[in-house]
Formats: structure tokens, sequence, C-alpha cells
């Protein structure tokens, strides 16, 4: 990618994903939307589908240059779409369908960044079936007493804090499970990390995987749902406010988990920093959203007031890469 460069024209036809089943569908849309106006702006021609039966009938016809997978949630996440991208040998934005699955399973994806030496909570994770082999109370009980409260209870894999709660008093756990298991049959449980919070976005140039100014995220009460796509519900600083030291510790920190899960292109890790100045790993998200109000996006558009690539540019820069592997 060259920085400050204006994106020309191209005859590139580039096919953006979006929507999907996922309880993320509206999130989707509206990214996919967002990412196709910047790419049309650009003078490259874009297509919008949806996912439906008639997809890859579609896509084995019309083989567009690039395929722009912005599809939240497990199907959109887990690698499966990618990896029918990869049986039609049509090239697409962001990491294969192998690294997508490893960094969709959180338990899996904290174990591999832990193991690369970035901190993260410790953790359990309680599959449904557990509780009816051998009883709620005592699994729950053991956890509590294991790793402590606070505790953060969230589902396995998909994304946008849903089924996700923090619970102070043990006697809320049972309730918190209840929530987790409406969006998956396992749930990872692990210890609350006070702190700031902070999203790290990571793209590919040419020199390798670059973090981006970090992402301050401040909000009253838990960063759910509401908080994340509702506009003024939570304050955002970009860059964050953290000191040069503790910034270059976050960045790091967002690389090596990156490297660690073998992604590609473009990603997003969400971290604690506690007060210590110490970044803990909580999620990696393989596809990030692309609204008015995501994290990437806010990120992008710091680096470039600082004299990175305008988004638009960072856009057209990953879809040219993805043709480049044609």
């Amino acid at each position: 990618m060259t920085t400050g460069q204006t994106p020309a024209s191209s005859d590139l036809r580039v096919l953006v994903l979006s929507g999907g089943l996922s309880h993320e569908r509206d999130v989707s849309l509206r990214s996919g939307r967002r990412v196709a106006q910047l790419l049309r702006d650009a003078g490259l021609t874009v297509e919008v589908r949806d996912l439906d039966g008639e997809l890859l009938p579609a896509l084995a016809e019309s083989r567009p240059d690039v395929v722009f997978p912005l599809v939240h949630g497990s199907t959109g996440e887990d690698g499966s779409i990618r990896g029918l991208l990869e049986l039609l040998d049509i090239p697409y934005v962001g990491s294969t369908s192998g690294p997508c699955r490893l960094a969709s399973r959180k338990p899996e994806a904290k174990a591999v960044v832990a193991a690369a030496g970035v901190a993260t909570p410790a953790f359990l994770t309680l599959p449904r079936g557990l509780f009816q082999e051998i009883g709620s109370a005592a699994v729950l009980s053991t956890a509590v007493e294991g790793l402590g409260l606070p505790l953060v209870v969230k589902p396995e894999d998909g994304g946008s804090a849903l089924g996700v709660t923090v619970v102070e008093r043990a006697e809320d756990l049972p309730e918190a499970m209840v929530a987790c298991f409406a969006y998956g049959n396992a749930a990872l449980v692990e210890r609350a990390v006070t702190g700031t919070e902070v999203a790290v976005s990571v793209v590919e140039t040419d020199e390798g995987p670059v973090a981006l100014p970090p992402v301050e995220i401040v909000t009253e009460g838990p960063y759910d749902y509401d908080a994340r796509y509702n506009a003024g519900r939570t304050e955002y600083f970009v860059p964050a406010r953290l000191d040069e030291a503790t910034t270059r510790a976050a960045s790091e920190a967002a690389v090596a988990a990156h490297r660690a899960l073998g992604l590609r292109d473009l990603s997003r890790t969400d971290l604690i920093v506690d007060a210590e100045g110490t970044p803990w790993f909580l999620d990696m998200n393989v596809a990030p959203g692309m609204t008015e109000l995501s994290l990437f996006p806010q990120a992008a558009q710091a680096w470039a007031a600082r004299g990175g690539p305008s988004f638009t540019e960072l856009a057209v820069s990953l879809v040219r890469r993805a043709a480049a592997r044609r």
C-alpha cells in the first residue's frame, strides 16, 4: 500500500457479501452498504449480495475478480464461506478459512494467543451438555471458586457482545448462562479484568502487519449490542488516551495475536488494558464491522489523520491485494 496515493479507477469487479441469517444481520448489511459505496466512489464496479440459495450459482457464473466478505456472526467468521470461495477459486479479502475457524472459536484463539506471549484472562469452557451430565450447581460453584468474581460469560463464538454478561455475584451466574446459551451451545467463562477497553485494528501492508491507532471505548454499563450500534450510549477516543509505552504494548499485542492466529489482510483485536499497563487479549475479529460507529473505520480515519491512507484508499488496497492473489 502506498500512503497518500489516491486510488485510480479500476475495472476490477468486486462482490460484497453481507447479510446472512445471524443475529448480526443488520450490522452486516450496514457494513456492506458502506464498503460498497467507498469502492464505487473509487471507480470500482461493485455488486452487493446477501446469502441465499442463488449465491453459489451466481458466483460460479459471474466469477467476480474479488469477493469482500462482510458477513458477521458464526457463518461469516467461522471460515465456512471462505472455504467455499476457495473451492470456487475466487480471490477474497481477509483471512483464509482455517485461521478464521481458529479465531472464531474464542477458547482455542485464547490458547494460541497466550502461547504467543500475549496475556489473556483465565477461563473455562462450559458446553451445555455438561450441565445435564454432572449438574449445573456443581459446575457453576467450581467455576466461581476456581476463577473468582467478577466473571464474564460469553458464547464461545459469535460477536457484537450478544449473549455476554458481566457477573458480579455468584447467584447471578445461572441467569448469565441461560442468556449465553441463547446464542450458542457452549459458554466461555473468564475472569473479568478491569481497566481501559480498547480495540486495535491491524492491516497488512507490503512491510507486514501494522497496528492502527487504538480506539478507546467508554460507555455507561456494558459495551453491549445497543451500545455498539446506537449512537449516544458510547464515547470513543481515537487514538486511545494511553501513554506511549502502553499504546506500543497494546499495538504489539494485537500484531502478535494477528500473526499467531495466521490471519491475513485485516483484523481487530479487543483488549482490556489494566492499571499496570498490561494489555489483556479478549477476542479476535476477522470480519470487523464497517458501519459509521464501528471501531475499524474509526481507527482507519485516525491513521489517515497521521498521514496514512484514507479509509477509501485502505479499502481499495485490500481489494487490490486480494486480486493480486489470483
